[in-house]
C-alpha cells in the first residue's frame, strides 16, 4: 500500500498538476465499456460538487456546463468532448476486478504506465483536461460545455444516442487523438459483423486419445484502427493457420476455440483444444515446431515476444466430443481466410488507411460459433462492401451474419475556422507545422456532427501509445505540451 501511495504521488507531482490529479481519480473507478455507472456517477458529483449545471440524458451522456470567463463573455459557445468509458485488456497472470479495482500506475522513464493492464488514458486524459478546465479558476475560456459520452468504445452508444439540440456550442474539441504534433479533423466509420452458426458434435474411437491445449500468446495487440497499418499478428488469424497445418500433418480433431475479446483491440491471444491418436503425437509436435519456427520469422519485426506453447490436458473420463469433420474444415477455413489489416489505402490521402477489417473474437465452444469482427472505412460503399464480403464467405461455411453497431466517418473539412485557428495557433506556439489529416480510427465526431449540423469540430492529444493493450502509455512532456496548446485555444477562440 505504501509502495502504491509513493508510486502515486510521483504522478500527482508532475505538471500539470491539475490535470494529473483529475486522472488518478479517474483511475480510481472502474469503467469498463458498457458498465459504466460508478464513472457516471464520479462525473455527475463532480459537476455538481461544482454548483454547476449538470444533465445526463437516456443513454448515459454527461453535460457539464459552465459560463464563460469575464474576458470570454462574447466569445463562441465551445463543447469539450471526451468519452468516459475504457478499453479494458491484461497480461495473462495479472489480477484485476475491472468491476471493483482502481488503475496501478507508474511512471517508467518519462511515461505513464499501469501495471498489466490498460492505463486508459484513451480516453481518461481527455476526460482529466475537461475536469480541470471545469475546476479551474484561473484559465481563460468561452462559454462551455462539456460532454463526456458513454460506451464509445464497443458502440458508440453515447454518441449515437446523442439529441439534437441537446448541444448548443459553436465548435466542437474532442480530446482524443494520440499523437500531440496531429490535428484530426476526419475518421473511419465502423460496423459490427456479427457470424454466428450452430455446432455438430460427434463421439469418435480412438484407440490411444489424447488431448492437447495450443496456446498462441505474446503478441503485440493494439487499437484495431490506430494500429491496424503496422502488419500486427492477429492471434485467431495464426491460431487458425496453424489448425489448418497439423489438421492435415496430424488428423487433430478440433474440441474447442477462444481467441481475442474486443471488437476494437487487435487479439493477442488465443487457444485451441484438439484430440489426435498419440500414435499421430509425433508428426503433431514436428508440424506445430515448425508453424511455430515459421511464424516467429515472420513476425519478429513486429511481435518480438510472439509464441506457440502446447500442452497436454488430462482426460478425465470421457474422451470430449469433438466437431463434425466437415464443419472442422469449414471453420478452420473460414478463419484463417477471413480478411484482416488492410483491405485498402485511400487513394486520396497519402497513408492513411482507407478501409480494414479485424477479426477480434473466435469462440467455439459447446455447441455454438462465433466469429466477431469491426470493419473500418472512410468510404461508406466500401465499408459496406467489405462486410458484405465476409458475410458471403461465412454463409459459404455455414454462419448467418448479421450487421450492428453501424457509424458514420466524419468527412474532413480542412479550411474550417476552427481547423485554422488550431493550425495557426499550433504554428505559433511550437514553431513547427502540425499534420493535419484523417485518422482510421473511430472518433465521436461523426456521428455528433450529424446531431448538431453546422458544428466545427477538431480532435487533438498528447502522445498515447500501445493504445487497448497492456503496454498502453501516455507520455508526460506531452501531456504538458497539449494542456498548454488547449488553453492557448480556449483563449483564442472569438
Amino acid at each position: 500500500m505504501n509502495q502504491k501511495i509513493e508510486l502515486m504521488n510521483d504522478i500527482l507531482n508532475q505538471e500539470p498538476r491539475d490535470v494529473w490529479k483529475a486522472f488518478s481519480e479517474l483511475n480510481e473507478v472502474p469503467r469498463p465499456s458498457k458498465r459504466e455507472e460508478k464513472v457516471q456517477a464520479f462525473a455527475m458529483e463532480i459537476g455538481r460538487s461544482l454548483g454547476l449545471p449538470t444533465l445526463r440524458d437516456e443513454v448515459g451522456n454527461i453535460k457539464i456546463t459552465k459560463p464563460a470567463t469575464e474576458d470570454k463573455k462574447n466569445a463562441s459557445p465551445i463543447v469539450v468532448q471526451a468519452h468516459l468509458d475504457m478499453v479494458c485488456q491484461k497480461n495473462d497472470g495479472t489480477i484485476h476486478n475491472w468491476d471493483e479495482d482502481g488503475i496501478s500506475m507508474f511512471i517508467d522513464n518519462g511515461w505513464v504506465k499501469a501495471r498489466g493492464t490498460t492505463l486508459g488514458a484513451d480516453n481518461g486524459i481527455g476526460v482529466a483536461f475537461a475536469i480541470a478546465l471545469l475546476r479551474s479558476k484561473n484559465y481563460s475560456h468561452p462559454p462551455l460545455e462539456v460532454l463526456f459520452t458513454s460506451d464509445e468504445e464497443t458502440g458508440m452508444t453515447g454518441a449515437l444516442g446523442l439529441k439534437q439540440g441537446w448541444l448548443n456550442g459553436k465548435y466542437l474539441l474532442n480530446i482524443d487523438t494520440e499523437d500531440d504534433k496531429e490535428l484530426t479533423i476526419g475518421c473511419a466509420g465502423g460496423i459490427d459483423v456479427s457470424s454466428f452458426m450452430e455446432v455438430n458434435r460427434r463421439n469418435v474411437l480412438i484407440e490411444e486419445p489424447v488431448v492437447y491445449e495450443i496456446l498462441i500468446s505474446g503478441l503485440t495487440g493494439g487499437h484495431s484502427g490506430m494500429d491496424i497499418h503496422l502488419g500486427l499478428g492477429n492471434a485467431n488469424v495464426l491460431l487458425a493457420r496453424v489448425l489448418r497445418e497439423i489438421e492435415k500433418e496430424s488428423c487433430a480433431l478440433l474440441i474447442d476455440f477462444d481467441g481475442g475479446n474486443l471488437r476494437n483491440a487487435i487479439p493477442r491471444e488465443a487457444n485451441s483444444k484438439i484430440l489426435l491418436d498419440k500414435s499421430h503425437l509425433e508428426s503433431f509436435t514436428t508440424c506445430i515446431n515448425m508453424q511455430a519456427k515459421e511464424l516467429k520469422g515472420e513476425l519478429k519485426t513486429t511481435d518480438p515476444n510472439f509464441r506457440i506453447t502446447f500442452s497436454e490436458v488430462p482426460i478425465k473420463e470421457d474422451i470430449p466430443e469433438v466437431i463434425d469433420s466437415e464443419q472442422q474444415q469449414k471453420l478452420i477455413s473460414v478463419i484463417a481466410g477471413c480478411p484482416i489489416g488492410i483491405i485498402r489505402m485511400s487513394p486520396d490521402v497519402m497513408g492513411l488507411v482507407q478501409t480494414s477489417n479485424n477479426v477480434a473474437r473466435v469462440k467455439i465452444i459447446g455447441n455454438e460459433a462465433e466469429i466477431l469482427c469491426l470493419t473500418r472505412s472512410s468510404s461508406e460503399s466500401e465499408k459496406m462492401d467489405c462486410a458484405n464480403r465476409i458475410a458471403g464467405n461465412m454463409k459459404m461455411a455455414g454462419f448467418e451474419t448479421s450487421f450492428s453497431g453501424n457509424y458514420p466517418g466524419w468527412e474532413p473539412s480542412p479550411s474550417g475556422y476552427l481547423a485554422d485557428l488550431m493550425k495557426n495557433t499550433y504554428i505559433e506556439v511550437f514553431d513547427e507545422k502540425p499534420n493535419v489529416n484523417a485518422c482510421h480510427a473511430g472518433l465521436e465526431c461523426g456521428i455528433i456532427g450529424e446531431r448538431s449540423p453546422g458544428m466545427e469540430m477538431t480532435s487533438f492529444g498528447p502522445n498515447i501509445r500501445g493504445a487497448h493493450s497492456p503496454d498502453e502509455r501516455v507520455e508526460i512532456k506531452s501531456v504538458q505540451k497539449s494542456w498548454m496548446y488547449f488553453l492557448e485555444i480556449l483563449k483564442r477562440i472569438k
